[in-house]
């Protein structure tokens, strides 16, 4: 509405501010808070369905570790984009890279790209095995940097079993 009114009265001027695309689409979402939370949890149970789905895919004899590689990973991404309904594309952005997920956000990047090269171009099933559960802990340490003390409560954990 803030945008609407500095258009109309001549205040706009253009891109000025310096924001991007994504910016300008995350302030002209028309999205209510319902339609907002019903986005996220399609995305999220999609993302969860599809990592199940490619894990039960698993053990298919001849194709089932590729189908595994792409399905999980999908899941994941789907996951990881549940929450722009949420906050936001722009707002997501800046979260994955800030200093402390950054090191998860990458090493999970990473390990996604590389289970996909070992199931379809390197066809090894032991490293695409791997990356998978690689991926899947940068998943959860990421996860858990958006709960408050969450990462210490880990880490003392482990430390008392040590």
């Amino acid at each position: 509405m803030d945008k609407l009114k500095k258009v109309l009265s001549g205040q706009d001027d253009g891109n000025a501010d310096g924001s991007g695309i994504l910016e300008r689409a995350n302030q002209a979402s028309t999205l209510s808070w319902g339609t907002r939370v019903k986005g996220f949890l399609i995305c999220f149970v999609l993302g969860v369905v599809c990592s199940i789905l490619g894990t039960c895919l698993l053990w298919v004899p001849g194709f089932g570790l590729a189908v595994f590689a792409v399905l999980y990973s999908l899941g994941n991404i789907c996951a990881l984009s549940s929450t722009m309904f949420l906050m936001g594309p722009c707002r997501q952005l800046k979260t994955m890279w800030a200093k402390e997920r950054v090191l998860a956000t990458i090493i999970m990047l990473v390990c996604l790209v590389l289970t996909l090269c070992a199931a379809f171009w390197w066809k090894n099933n032991g490293l695409a095995l791997l990356f998978c559960i690689l991926q899947f802990l940068a998943f959860t340490w990421y996860g858990l940097s958006y709960i408050p003390f969450a990462r210490d409560a880990i880490i003392k954990l482990f430390s008392l079993c040590i």
